[in-house]
């Protein structure tokens, strides 16, 4: 089994920061994607950003520029730097990882999910 813990969520103003750590831990041969989706009330859980094991990153459109994704592969942890923050990016922040846990089969697993809310 394979367990992520996430952290770092908060209440900030528009305009501030925050970063979102998220490590993985448990029978992990090898992590293929690490990634942040999240989820507004009211709404479909969306892409923020991923990072596979190859260094290529993925960003949402409404995040470019503003957030960064990072990995510490020797650690197994994701981080989400996230700066200009905006009112609309209030949601739950959701950890996930596509992990080898032996040499053929791998799964897909989700974080807790970490609230951020950014007040105007």
């Amino acid at each position: 089994q394979v367990q992520l813990v996430e952290s770092g969520g908060g209440l900030v103003q528009a305009g501030g920061s925050l970063r979102l750590s998220c490590a993985a831990s448990g029978t992990i041969i090898s992590i293929v994607d690490m990634g942040w989706y999240r989820q507004a009330p009211g709404k479909e859980r969306e892409l923020v950003a991923s990072k596979n094991s190859g260094g290529g990153t993925n960003y949402a459109d409404s995040v470019k520029g503003r957030f960064t994704i990072s990995r510490d592969n020797a650690k197994n942890t994701v981080y989400l730097q996230m700066n200009s923050l905006k009112p609309e990016d209030t949601a739950v922040y959701y950890c996930t990882s596509r992990v080898y846990t032996d040499y053929r089969n791998w799964d897909d697993y989700w974080g807790q999910g970490t609230q951020v809310t950014v007040s105007s």
